[in-house]
């Protein structure tokens, strides 16, 4: 018996394999040299795309779709997460609201709501689920979470009392915010937001002046996006006592940030941090002699949050190594060698047509967890020592 035991905790590949999916390539390699070793499987994310699923796979849970209104008011199909604790549900806002969902000719973050969002929230709820953890980013809207709010009962007027148009525009003729038909169960519900930028809603480096162009914004609706969530916090902050214009990270998603924290029982968190916690990461990592780690790009970017960034810090707390490999190895990972990643190997075996790297991504994976093992392999490592990295 090698009675060696490897922690395995990628993030998806993306276009390529889901976490799950490298977390078995990863074991079908070392697999091919360790064939009595034992196996921890953690599919990993950051709070981005793929996060859903990798809090379902590591735990068991189930997919769920719902029709909601969509950025630009047309049905679109979401998905959440119930987990397999059965008390929490996850959600990325994208699935309902995000930028996918509109092109070059449509796009448009006047217009633009996150009620999708919160309908999704509302079907979350009807689950019975005691905390909803919520990803945000890739968002078409400048709503502010506007949008999601209504979708949960919250009214927003102007001075003659009509209820205000949907998307980020509309806020400009915003004077009250009714607060009344909000969802009851809401207070009974913990939300942990998934939040890796640190914008807040306004000013310079606030949601409209650093994402606004990229939703479709020009220079003059930037101007108008961002004094209509001046606004906004300004009502809230009068009418409801919660101050969110500075918070960091209220900007995230055009504000939804703001939007959860204003009108919920929130909290921002970085998503890895997250999805370590929910996985138990350092009580599993404390059972392992090496840590697998990994992502479709490795570069100086890592380090801002990403998931082979997160898992090493998690692993060097706990006292493991960390192997990580990637589909892309970019410039600057020299900087994660001092962050707990202790190697990085990219899977790439030589030049090729992405379509091909992609759809050959498990059998790369494999293949290159395999080579990584038959280093330690000769280099006599037993499972009573420290791995010879």
């Amino acid at each position: 018996m090698h009675g060696h035991t490897f922690l395995l905790a990628p993030d998806s590949f993306k276009g390529s394999m889901t976490a799950k999916e490298v977390c078995l390539a990863m074991e079908t390699g070392l697999r091919r040299v360790y064939p009595d070793a034992r196996y921890i499987h953690l599919p990993m994310a950051d709070g981005g795309e793929g996060t859903v699923q990798s809090l379902v796979d590591a735990s068991g849970g189930t997919l769920h779709e719902r029709e909601v209104t969509g950025p630009l008011g047309a049905p679109v199909t979401a998905s959440f997460g119930l987990l397999g604790d059965g008390q929490t549900a996850a959600i990325e806002m994208a699935s309902a609201s995000g930028i996918h969902f509109v092109d070059e000719h449509t796009k448009n973050p006047l217009i633009a709501t996150s009620y999708g969002t919160g309908e999704l929230i509302r079907a979350c709820l009807d689950f019975g689920v005691r905390k909803i953890l919520i990803g945000l980013g890739g968002s078409a809207t400048n709503d502010g979470g506007a949008g999601m709010a209504e979708a949960l009962g919250v009214k927003f007027r102007d001075a003659n009392g009509q209820e205000l148009r949907r998307g980020g525009g509309g806020l400009a003729e915003l004077r009250s915010i009714d607060t009344s038909g909000l969802d009851p169960r809401l207070g009974q519900v913990e939300i942990v937001v998934a939040c890796d930028v640190t914008n807040p809603l306004c000013g310079a480096q606030g949601a409209s002046h650093v994402f606004g162009p990229q939703k479709g914004a020009t220079p003059g609706m930037v101007k108008t996006l961002d004094a209509n969530l001046s606004r906004y916090a300004d009502v809230i902050a009068q009418q409801l006592g919660r101050d969110v214009r500075d918070v960091p990270g209220a900007g995230a998603a055009g504000g939804l940030g703001a939007g959860l924290l204003a009108f919920t029982r929130s909290e921002l968190r970085r998503g890895v941090d997250i999805v370590l916690d929910y996985n138990r990461f350092e009580r599993q990592a404390a059972e392992a002699d090496l840590v697998f780690t990994g992502e479709g790009g490795i570069d100086v970017q890592t380090r801002f949050g990403k998931t082979p960034y997160g898992v090493a810090r998690a692993s060097r707390r706990a006292g493991k190594k960390v192997i990580a490999i990637a589909g892309f190895v970019g410039d600057g990972i020299e900087s994660l060698y001092d962050e707990g990643i202790d190697a990085v190997f990219g899977i790439v075996p030589g030049a090729a047509r992405l379509p091909d790297l992609l759809a050959a991504g498990p059998e790369n994976v494999a293949r290159t967890c395999e080579n990584i093992a038959r280093v330690l392999k000769l280099s006599g490592w037993n499972s009573r020592q420290e791995p010879p990295i």
